[in-house]
């Protein structure tokens, strides 16, 4: 099966408890977005195999508010350290690594390896994802390993700002 990558930016988080970075987690409006994100993909009823995060709070926060929009076991969400802080070489060494069984994945992490991986994977001007921003690209490949520069087509780009009236 052609292979999807959904790339979420984790939800806007919270400067100013001087935790480390790792451990900072969502303010108050990323607590709002993320829920309201995760119900507007869900209504798009796209089938997805796995959900992959990186552990910091943040994003690890911002999948299980998706996972439970989606209806997603908690439980099933994988943890991966090496997304956290990632450069593109490293998200991409992440994505060729995955087990062709699954067909769509999505994955929740940062920038702005996030952003350069959108842009390297679809050759699309994406600019700095915003917070919370959801990219969905498709792949005419069978299989991760294929998985390259320039090789994925920007399916859709959307972010709380476009799909949200803030209020």
């Amino acid at each position: 099966m052609p292979k999807k990558l959904i790339l979420v930016r984790h939800a806007k988080s919270d400067h100013s408890t001087g935790l480390k970075d790792f451990d900072r987690p969502l303010n108050a409006e990323g607590h709002r977005v993320a829920p309201r994100m995760g119900n507007t993909f869900a209504q798009k009823n796209i089938p997805f195999d796995a959900i992959i995060s990186s552990p910091a709070l943040r994003a690890k926060t911002t999948a299980d508010y998706f996972a439970e929009q989606l209806k997603y076991d908690f439980d099933k969400i994988i943890l991966n350290e090496n997304i956290y802080e990632a450069s593109v070489r490293v998200l991409l060494n992440e994505i060729c690594a995955l087990d062709d069984k699954l067909s769509t994945v999505l994955l929740f992490g940062h920038n702005p390896g996030f952003s350069y991986l959108a842009e390297s994977l679809t050759k699309a001007e994406i600019g700095d994802m915003p917070t919370c921003a959801v990219i969905i690209i498709n792949f005419e490949t069978n299989t991760w390993k294929d998985v390259a520069q320039g090789s994925g087509f920007l399916f859709e780009f959307d972010y709380p700002g476009k799909s949200i009236s803030e209020e």
